[in-house]
């Protein structure tokens, strides 16, 4: 019995991981016949940074850097708030985010990394590259990407939100 529960512990966690930055597709819920393009976002200093480090990373193993776009970090921001309302990181709400980046901009495939309670841009970066599901999706088959850090003001926790997206 011993044996059977600590297997079952051991395996949730793989699981929680494996489809915590997945780009899943579901219904759609949001009305896109009234969406627009949000063009104005202003970056923060280490928004900047996270997305400096990304691309320095892509680029020294090869890959394509990303360009940002401001209707992703717009979304990714979005995300901020929501999990700084709710206290806690999660992933929820990521299917009508992909949705919306996707019916509006015309990506092809999206991803997402979530972060918390980081002090710093290159602890979070650090922290995904860590993470084998996070450094997928900074490796990814991307061309364009959007980032937000929001700080709780009750708590001074940072949230971190950045959204990889294919644009063809």
């Amino acid at each position: 019995m011993k044996v059977n529960l600590l297997k079952l512990m051991l395996l949730l966690p793989v699981i929680f991981t494996m489809n915590s930055c997945s780009s899943d597709s579901s219904e759609i819920t949001e009305d896109y016949t009234t969406a627009v393009i949000v063009e104005n976002y202003v970056y923060s200093e280490a928004e900047l940074e996270t997305m400096k480090l990304i691309n320095d990373y892509r680029i020294s193993v090869g890959l394509n850097p990303l360009e940002k776009i401001n209707h992703i970090s717009y979304k990714s921001e979005e995300h901020d708030y929501y999990m700084i309302d709710k206290k806690v990181p999660s992933h929820d709400g990521f299917v009508d985010r992909s949705n919306n980046i996707m019916k509006l901009l015309g990506a092809t495939t999206v991803g997402e990394n979530v972060a918390y309670n980081y002090n710093s841009a290159q602890g979070a970066f650090a922290a995904w590259l860590k993470s084998e599901a996070h450094k997928k999706n900074i490796e990814g088959n991307y061309t364009h990407f959007g980032i937000s850090i929001r700080e709780d003001a009750a708590t001074g926790k940072k949230y971190y939100t950045n959204i990889f997206a294919r644009i063809d």
